[in-house]
């Protein structure tokens, strides 16, 4: 009892160190069993992973050969060891022939794509930037019509990874979104996407999955890592000193769009059967010794092009990749005009919400539904363009939409939630009767 007594005395005379190290010993503690809770799910991950590398591969059956884009500089250089603590195990174990290509400057992986020869999965690995790359150089080839087929897997390392929301389930554990993501494509479930086919009057097209941004939001949001050092107000002050240019702030530009396009029937998964010999023959003599028809021409009529000069804080075009319905009956990219009369303080406010949704849109914006448009700038018009939070000096472009132009891994349980299963459900398969990537 006499040394309990002292001890308090003792912690009571040095209540400022006695503070300190109750503190440290808390983030510790705290630091120690998130580590411990990132090994179980790793551990949990990698179970789950060697069901699909204990499966029985036949002689006369190739293993699949995986090619992984990984970006070391994502993640502020931490997305090579996140991929290689929490994803390439995950692979290894499920059997997987993986050929890791890593990127050492900005623009790489659109010249390693092009010299890409065979692969049976292509899977990602960074950000939003290394993911526009890819599909860039991707669709970029000569054989893009058959080479675009092969399905692609989206690992989120980077800090922008928009499209992670629609692939896979979220979840605030950084190793539970790269693990989950990882088992994805293991299971081999896919969903179909759009492209926006992005072209200036000189360079080659650059393909983006989320979209186009133009305006001072976007530019405001690049400089937000200049004020590193204000913190958790890096943002309204970005958006602040941006008032201080000329108000209010307009980008004017013509653009002409055509309306939505209604969705061609899916091809039928088996192809007819031939019809015996003798009905060709006869369908060929009958056509053989029937009446020549009168040759009709047939009028085409023009596309009608509609015509919009805006005037505007901020110009978006965008695919509905971010809230996906597979199975709406047209095909469209969104086009946001928003309104250049919006005051300082809600510039200030809605720039601040921009930073982590860049789709919202104020009231009063004018929205527009088209499935291929011509933007058109003012000559002598400066600034940049944001291409799935990628860089690109401003000019008059024509972007057309590009529906359902490539087929990306998803998980299961995200896939049902997009199909709305809860109307017609189904049983969910189970790992033991998923094919594999190996």
């Amino acid at each position: 009892m006499v040394n309990v007594m002292r001890v308090l005395k003792i912690l009571r005379n040095h209540w400022k160190k006695t503070t300190a190290g109750l503190c440290l010993m808390a983030y510790g503690s705290n630091w120690l069993y998130g580590k411990h809770c990132d090994n179980l799910l790793r551990r949990a991950a990698c179970q789950e992973a060697q069901v699909f590398g204990n499966q029985v591969i036949l002689p006369n059956v190739q293993m699949k050969k995986a090619t992984v884009f990984l970006n070391p500089a994502a993640c502020k250089g931490k997305a090579r060891s996140l991929f290689e603590k929490n994803a390439a195990p995950l692979l290894h174990l499920a059997g997987m022939d993986v050929i890791v290509v890593k990127t050492d400057y900005e623009g790489q992986a659109k010249k390693l794509l092009e010299l890409l020869d065979r692969t049976d999965l292509i899977i990602v690995a960074g950000g939003g930037g290394t993911l526009q790359e890819v599909v860039t150089g991707l669709l970029r080839r000569t054989d893009q019509a058959t080479f675009s087929k092969i399905p692609i897997g989206f690992i989120p390392l980077g800090t922008t990874s928009t499209l992670s929301h629609t692939l896979y389930l979220q979840s605030s554990s950084r190793v539970k979104q790269i693990t989950d993501a990882a088992l994805a494509i293991l299971k081999g479930e896919t969903i179909p996407l759009d492209v926006l086919q992005i072209k200036g009057k000189k360079d080659q097209p650059v393909f983006a999955m989320t979209g186009l941004r133009w305006g001072s939001y976007r530019d405001a949001a690049v400089k937000v890592s200049k004020y590193w050092y204000l913190g958790p107000l890096k943002n309204k002050a970005a958006h602040f000193f941006c008032t201080f240019k000329e108000w209010p702030q307009k980008h004017q530009a013509l653009i002409m769009y055509l309306g939505p396009r209604e969705r061609p029937p899916e091809e039928p998964v088996q192809k007819p059967l031939r019809p015996p010999l003798y009905i060709r023959i006869y369908r060929r003599l009958v056509n053989y010794w029937a009446q020549p028809k009168e040759d009709v021409s047939w009028e085409v009529t023009p596309e009608s092009w509609e015509q919009v000069e805006l005037s505007a804080i901020e110009l978006s075009i965008s695919t509905q990749n971010r809230q996906l319905n597979l199975r709406r009956t047209e095909d469209s990219m969104n086009i946001c005009i928003e309104p250049d009369t919006v005051s300082k303080a809600d510039f200030i406010t809605l720039g601040s919400q921009k930073q982590y949704n860049p789709p919202v849109c104020p009231d009063g914006s004018q929205h527009l539904q088209a499935s291929q448009c011509s933007l058109q700038l003012q000559e002598g018009t400066e600034g940049f363009f944001s291409i799935d939070d990628e860089e690109y000096e401003a000019m008059s472009v024509e972007v057309t939409l590009l529906p359902h132009k490539l087929q990306f891994l998803c998980d299961s349980k995200k896939k049902q939630e997009l199909l709305q299963l809860e109307e017609n459900p189904c049983p969910t398969a189970t790992a033991s009767n998923e094919q594999p990537y190996r």
